[in-house]
């Protein structure tokens, strides 16, 4: 098998991307994941840049980890000064990263319109940097920016940057398709010339940018003409449309490429990892993103999810265990029987496609579909429908009434409604109002005064989100609306659903769903623990 050395960029690369910004403790929990993962280099930043570099730098040292080398980045000796004087060297050295990368110009262009320098004075600046690095016990990746294009207007001084750094004693030469517009035969094409000239004297590398949409399979066919280093960032964000992504290239890689990225037993910790580094970075991980996203093994039509219970590999072309996420069958009007058994088995084994309950649940389903249901999105609405199909469902409370009133100017900084709510449980009436910033918050703070009464694990839920879509503009504020809310106890996330041309109702039909999926659960721990 082919060893592939992988170096995250996240920290560094990922972090140019619009609207992410790492405090040092989060660039510290990142490095643990990453090391987690097994990637051979994490590279961390420009300590000569900013401070929050440099402290990140002086708290690493304390790290110990397992599978990964910290990685220092920064740019050749500027022009004119010596080695020894430049101030971004020595910070590189400072960081005391056993690793150092740095970056250089292959491209004329960028020599001598950009930094207005001679191609001769270029050759020296990388040929000196990358020595003076290596006689200060430094391994140094060099990071030929701008390659692929500088190749293409200049192949012969491309390659003599290449040169250059070799002989400065670089161990690994990483290709940058920097503006991310080479096409994947291309890139293969100048790899292969680079690998046939260099790969017996050092490594070579790629680096792809995904402003044409070609990262990953720049990426994979660099390997393919023999480079043994990929650079990229975990989940791709990054400068403009991103950088490669290294989930995808390492599950591309190590489970259909025959090579090792990372230890064999590490990529079953793939999606979990991926779903830490996205929180730590205050996104959302794209349901969409092969592999690890939620997507990646949901499916939704009838015909496909009948056949994925008889045999996975009719549709999925690896395991979600393999990559450590999950099949997800979706709930919709298309799901057809086989998804419907597959659910409703978890409350009674005992029912089959044939079961004139299951054909039931389908008719309903549709006809709320219809209606403006999208139960794929809301599993926990979909529970508590299948529960009242089968018998295995009793209401927690009995709604009298509610009412909501909202007021403008607001009568206060943070509330603009009022909200009454009556109802009764086991014949005991109880009225509560609340107020609140809008009417929904409002009626949430009543429902929540009510139930706690009788139900005190009621205070445990948070609302985490709470979308509106409107599902037929021709009716203007008359509308149908679907109202979506995710909600948690700490412990669980579940999603719930209603749907209204009044949105107040529709986000308590929601919110009814909400409480008692919660309720439901909390008792049937409650009686597991007793049995």
């Amino acid at each position: 098998m082919k060893q592939i050395s992988i170096l995250d960029s996240t920290l560094r690369d990922g972090s140019q991307g619009e609207g992410i910004s790492y405090s040092v403790q989060d660039k510290i929990n990142i490095v643990k994941a990453l090391d987690e993962l097994g990637v051979a280099y994490i590279e961390a930043g420009n300590p000569g840049s900013n401070p929050k570099d440099m402290e990140f730098f002086v708290e690493a040292k304390k790290l110990k980890l397992d599978h990964s080398k910290i990685v220092a980045f920064g740019s050749t000796r500027r022009k004119g000064i010596k080695c020894a004087e430049d101030a971004n060297l020595q910070s590189l050295l400072a960081a005391e990263t056993q690793v150092v990368c740095i970056f250089g110009k292959t491209w004329d262009f960028q020599v001598t319109d950009i930094i207005h320098a001679t191609l001769e004075e270029n050759l020296e600046m990388i040929r000196e940097t990358v020595a003076f690095l290596v006689a200060n016990n430094k391994e140094v990746i060099f990071d030929a920016e701008h390659f692929f294009t500088g190749y293409t207007e200049n192949a012969d001084y491309a390659m003599k940057c290449l040169e250059a750094a070799v002989e400065g004693g670089a161990k690994t030469l990483c290709l940058c398709e920097t503006k991310g517009g080479m096409m994947p035969m291309q890139c293969y094409e100048i790899t292969k010339r680079v690998v046939e000239k260099f790969g017996k004297i050092a490594a070579v590398g790629i680096h792809t940018h995904n402003d044409s949409g070609c990262a990953v399979a720049n990426s994979l066919l660099a390997v393919e003409a023999g480079a043994t280093h990929v650079q990229g960032v975990l989940l791709g964000f990054g400068e403009r449309t991103g950088n490669a992504n290294l989930s995808s290239i390492i599950a591309d890689l190590q489970l259909k490429m025959d090579c090792v990225c990372i230890p064999s037993e590490n990529i079953q910790n793939l999606t979990p990892i991926c779903k830490r580094v996205a929180e730590i970075t205050n996104i959302s991980l794209e349901a969409g993103m092969p592999y690890v996203g939620a997507s990646a093994f949901a499916h939704k039509a009838g015909m496909h999810i009948d056949a994925v219970i008889k045999n996975p590999f009719a549709y999925e072309h690896v395991t979600p265990e393999s990559v450590g996420n999950e099949r997800v069958f979706l709930m919709s009007e298309v799901a057809g029987k086989s998804m419907i058994v597959e659910k409703v088995q978890k409350f009674d084994k005992t029912l089959t496609k044939s079961s004139p309950v299951v054909a039931e649940i389908v008719k309903r389903v549709k006809d709320l579909e219809h209606e403006g249901y999208q139960f794929e999105g809301a599993d926990a609405s979909f529970e508590i429908l299948v529960r009242k199909a089968i018998g295995k469902y009793q209401p927690f409370f009995n709604l009298h009434y509610y009412k909501t009133s909202g007021e403008f100017p607001r009568f206060a900084d943070d509330q603009s409604a009022f909200a009454q709510f009556k109802i009764d449980v086991d014949g005991k009436v109880v009225v509560t109002a609340g107020d609140g910033d809008g009417p929904v918050n409002a009626l949430d703070v009543a429902m929540r005064k009510a139930l706690e009464q009788f139900y005190p694990n009621v205070a445990q839920i948070h609302l985490t989100d709470y979308k509106v879509r409107v599902l037929d503009g021709k009716g203007a504020t008359a509308s149908r609306v679907r109202v979506l809310i995710e909600s948690s106890d700490g412990d669980e996330h579940w999603a719930t659903m209603g749907v209204s041309s009044d949105v107040i109702e529709a986000s308590y039909i929601a919110l009814v769903d909400s409480f008692e999926y919660k309720l439901i659960k909390d008792l049937e721990r409650k009686f597991a623990k007793l049995m």
